[in-house]
């Protein structure tokens, strides 16, 4: 188990929500700095107003505090890493927090397995 450290990720939407419903697999990364992105910050509202009304607002109010905008030129990457990937059916907001991630030296948590063999992928499931 990781103890209170400066290591950072680029948390993916499920990555967080799996830590809302206390998963065992995420423990290890309560204490490591969070790093989400606006698309993945627009993925969990909907998803929390969708499956969680009345605990929403305090996660979101929550999580809003971890957001570091994607600039344009790691949009671009990531647009075109997807294209070129079209086949392996990556969202938007997934190859934007793993451009990201790659761009700022840091790793991608992520429970998508699409994304197991890529470098710089931190998978939990």
């Amino acid at each position: 188990m990781m103890t209170k450290t400066d290591e950072a990720y680029v948390f993916d939407t499920y990555a967080i929500l799996e830590i809302i419903k206390g998963s065992k697999n995420y423990e290890p990364y309560l204490d490591c700095n969070i790093i989400i992105n606006d698309f993945i910050f627009a993925e969990l509202c909907y998803k929390l107003f969708r499956e969680s009304p009345e605990k929403a607002n305090y996660y979101i109010g929550k999580y809003s505090l971890f957001i570091i905008h994607a600039s344009p030129q790691v949009i671009k990457e990531a647009m075109n890493f997807r294209a070129k990937n079209k086949n392996k059916n990556y969202s938007m907001t997934d190859c934007i927090s793993y451009l990201m991630a790659k761009s700022a030296g840091i790793r991608f948590l992520t429970g998508d397995r699409g994304f197991q063999n890529l470098e710089d992928v931190e998978l939990v499931r």
